[in-house]
Order: structure tokens, then C-alpha cells, then sequence
């Protein structure tokens, strides 16, 4: 499984734009300045290779967001470059209830890296089995 990576030769060259008076954001950032190759990750939903989901939230966001590190290494791209992601959640309430575990597991998984985000509730995925779906732009420089 896909862990997080550090690319020596094409290391994240972005800027996190925070305003001044705007109290710091935890988890995300307001807004990234970015230069070079992009890399669009279409929407990742928390199944395995063969098609499997695991049991829970937490455990399909982190197979998600392993999904989402596996498409980027295919484009020569680590989570360091991740500079937006946009997540779709069944169900808000889910996601608040978990949000301490779920930290934990995005760290692992992506690192220190936090980019600018959004988080949308929606009535369903594709997927019936899918609690959550979550997209990634990141630009390698």
C-alpha cells in the first residue's frame, strides 16, 4: 500500500495564501500559489485494487486517499504536491464524528501537506458501497 513519499529531485513549490486577520485554518488551507505540471486525480472512492471496500469511514478514506497517492506516483507526483482537494461525503454527521481518527489517518497517509480543500455533502455516489469520494489536483514543479 502507498505510503507517504518524499521526491528529491521534484520537491512541492507552493505557497499557502493565508490573510493576515483570517484565523488559521486547521487541517486545510485557505488558498495554495502553485507553478508547474499539473496532475488531476479524478474522484477516488476508499476501494482497494480488486474492487473491495473496507468496513467504515475511516478506513475507506484512508484506502481513498492511498488510491489518490498511487494515481499521483503514476504521474511522477507525491502527496507533497497536493494542492486541492474537493471530498464528497455521504453524510456530514459521519464525518464530524470521526474528524479526530480521521486526521491521524490523512497524516498518514499524506503527511504534513494541507492543501486547499473543500467538503460537500451529497445524496449519493455511484458506488452504493462508497461513504465518501474525494478528488486531487496537485502541480509538480
Amino acid at each position: 500500500m502507498p505510503t507517504v513519499r518524499k521526491l528529491p529531485p521534484r520537491t512541492a513549490k507552493h505557497e499557502t495564501l493565508q490573510p493576515a486577520d483570517w484565523p488559521a485554518p486547521k487541517g486545510y488551507a485557505n488558498g495554495i500559489k502553485a507553478r508547474g505540471e499539473f496532475v488531476f486525480v479524478g474522484g477516488m472512492v476508499g476501494w482497494d485494487a480488486k474492487e473491495k471496500f473496507p468496513k467504515g469511514f475511516v478506513a475507506q478514506a484512508k484506502q481513498a486517499l492511498e488510491n489518490i497517492v498511487a494515481v499521483l506516483t503514476e504521474g511522477s507526483a507525491g502527496p507533497e504536491h497536493v494542492v486541492r482537494l474537493t471530498w464528497y461525503v455521504i453524510d456530514m454527521d459521519e464525518y464530524l464524528a470521526v474528524r479526530r481518527e480521521l486526521g491521524a489517518v490523512y497524516r498518514a497517509v499524506m503527511g504534513d501537506n494541507f492543501p486547499a480543500m473543500a467538503l460537500v455533502q451529497v445524496g449519493r455516489l455511484f458506488e452504493p458501497e462508497a461513504r465518501l469520494e474525494i478528488e486531487a489536483t496537485a502541480v509538480v514543479p
